[in-house]
């Protein structure tokens, strides 16, 4: 569940940077995360335990923002932070989402994009007098190093099949974002896909709106904390403190740009080190 609410926050910051571009960077974030899929697990050397831990830890302060700023819009930080506390506790109590819910969710969340696709495509767009503009290739990288950590499966092994699933409704609710809203109203704010609802008719949507971020940010943060205290920390309960110290810390006081670099720049170091491995693996065989 990694993609969970964080394409919300990253089709606003991609937007503000890259323009109609950001379609172009979704495209290559989804091209890459099909051809690293394949690439097996971290190993069990500090450097990698601590290079997953941080990428989750990046993710799940993503999934936050995105939760506070949606559901809690008077004090986004302040619901942050909240949830990253929630989640903290709900693991060290030992909760576990079952893996048919977590599937379920999944399924869920695929449909409401679709259903996103479908009014954006039944409904006249807004018009707008945006220039495309001439490829700003920083601005994709960018916006593909963003996207990326979203895309990829959560476990190594499960294939290319979920990552150009994801890839694909990554594409297309970019293209009926830009179409509908155009960059400039796409990358204003961290919430432009409320304005996405209004802009396709369906404002009445919004209660509903809510209920999908609560099903896309919350059982994602606590995944994905889950999975980086069990594989990355999983006897080093101060480890573990200074985690939630530092996720709690971000979610208050890092925008949601820097957040996001975080994420993808400790997932290139991730599957960097995942592709040293598998050399590594082949060598010895």
């Amino acid at each position: 569940m990694r993609l969970g609410g964080g394409l919300l926050v990253v089709l606003a910051v991609g937007a503000a940077g890259a323009g109609y571009w950001v379609l172009a960077g979704v495209v290559l974030a989804a091209v890459v995360a099909a051809v690293v899929s394949r690439l097996p697990a971290l190993g069990d050397t500090p450097l990698e335990r601590y290079a997953g831990a941080f990428t989750r830890l990046a993710l799940v302060v993503v999934q936050a923002i995105v939760f506070g700023a949606y559901v809690v819009p008077a004090q986004p930080a302040y619901a942050a932070a909240g949830l990253v506390l929630v989640v903290a506790v709900a693991d060290l109590a030992g909760l576990r989402l079952p893996a048919a819910l977590t599937r379920w969710l999944t399924v869920v969340l695929i449909a409401a994009a679709a259903v996103l696709i479908v009014l954006c495509a039944v409904v006249a767009p807004v018009v707008t007098s945006t220039p495309i503009g001439t490829p700003d290739l920083a601005a994709i990288v960018v916006t593909a190093l963003i996207t990326l950590p979203f895309l990829l499966p959560v476990a190594a092994d499960r294939g290319t099949v979920r990552a150009l699933t994801l890839g694909g409704f990554a594409v297309l609710v970019t293209i009926v974002a830009l179409v509908q809203l155009g960059p400039d109203r796409l990358g204003l704010s961290a919430t432009s896909v409320r304005d996405l609802l209004y802009a396709a008719d369906a404002g009445q949507l919004q209660p509903l709106l809510t209920v999908v971020v609560v099903l896309a940010t919350v059982p994602a943060a606590l995944t994905t904390f889950t999975d980086a205290r069990e594989r990355y920390a999983p006897e080093r309960g101060w480890v573990s403190a200074v985690g939630v110290v530092l996720a709690l810390a971000a979610a208050l006081f890092v925008t949601p740009y820097a957040v996001l670099v975080a994420a993808g720049l400790g997932e290139v170091v991730e599957l960097v080190l995942r592709a040293r491995h598998r050399r590594y693996r082949v060598a010895h065989e």
